[in-house]
């Protein structure tokens, strides 16, 4: 299944089915390996997201709908496995919103109901919510 058929009530239940953290670890990858490739040219100082331990780039831009509204689009990339999965998290929950949507995105609610909170190192931990910044901060230059 392609990532913009997918939205993060689909990835909480899918969640809910895996009996262990092994099984929701490889769906985890297995979702970030369906992430739009980002050309390497992409890859650069600027389009880096700080506070991540891996490396993760990231662009957004806004695309207009059929009704003028602007609407997110995101480009990310890691060179960690997990990392991918936790931006396809994160693509799934952002992508296609409007910036006003995207304000009222309780991130901690759905970082609980995965319950991602007690099963990513804190390092992991903090390089989700560095990209989360990084996307509101985007965000809200166009509310």
């Amino acid at each position: 299944m392609n990532l913009d058929n997918m939205n993060i009530e689909e990835i909480v239940d899918n969640f809910a089915l895996l009996d262990d953290w092994e099984d929701r670890y490889r769906y985890l990858i297995d979702l970030g390996s369906r992430l739009p490739a980002m050309e390497e040219a992409l890859k650069t100082e600027e389009t880096r997201v700080r506070g991540c331990m891996s490396q993760v780039w990231m662009v957004m831009g806004w695309e207009k709908d059929r009704d003028g509204n602007h609407r997110l689009s995101l480009l990310a990339d890691s060179d960690a496995q997990i990392v991918k999965g936790l931006i396809a998290v994160l693509y799934a929950i952002y992508c296609g919103k409007m910036a006003k949507e995207i304000s009222v995105i309780d991130i901690d609610q759905i970082f609980g109901k995965l319950g991602l909170n007690q099963h990513l190192s804190p390092n992991r931990r903090n390089g989700f919510y560095a990209m989360v910044e990084r996307i509101r901060s985007f965000t809200a230059e166009h509310k």
